[in-house]
């Protein structure tokens, strides 16, 4: 049985604070946010993807959505660029080890129509709000 997610990442660029969150619809349904002071959204997209995948057994098929900024970011743990990244390799390094055999896809989600998408992007704006604190 394939593993849906849903993954959204926030970010202040003024304040540089950032938030995550996830849902993940599987035997029962499972989510977390969080956030870091000094980070930028695409770290806080891997975080997010990260912490969703904590706790799935190994080789679980997953089906990811993200809006359109974070499904870039994840992207590149998909199909890696001809340039790799070169920011956030402690966690693209743990997420290599954790995808590695996993059979996943990766969708585009809006955060503006009545979606898990939504909640999930709303729910990291408040974790990159309570963060900034």
């Amino acid at each position: 049985m394939t593993t849906r997610i849903w993954i959204a990442a926030s970010h202040d660029a003024v304040h540089r604070n950032g938030g995550w969150a996830f849902v993940r619809a599987d035997a029962e349904p499972v989510g977390r946010a969080g956030g870091e002071r000094r980070t930028t959204r695409a770290r806080m997209a891997l975080a997010g993807f990260l912490s969703a995948l904590k706790d799935l057994p190994a080789g679980a098929p997953l089906a990811v959505v993200a809006a359109r900024p974070d499904a870039l970011v994840l992207h590149t743990l998909l199909k890696p660029p001809a340039d790799p990244p070169t920011e956030d390799l402690d966690l693209r390094a743990v997420l290599a080890k954790a995808l590695a055999g996993r059979p996943w896809t990766l969708a585009v989600g809006d955060p503006a129509a009545p979606t898990p998408t939504a909640f999930v992007a709303a729910w990291a704006d408040t974790a990159s709000e309570k963060a900034k604190m």
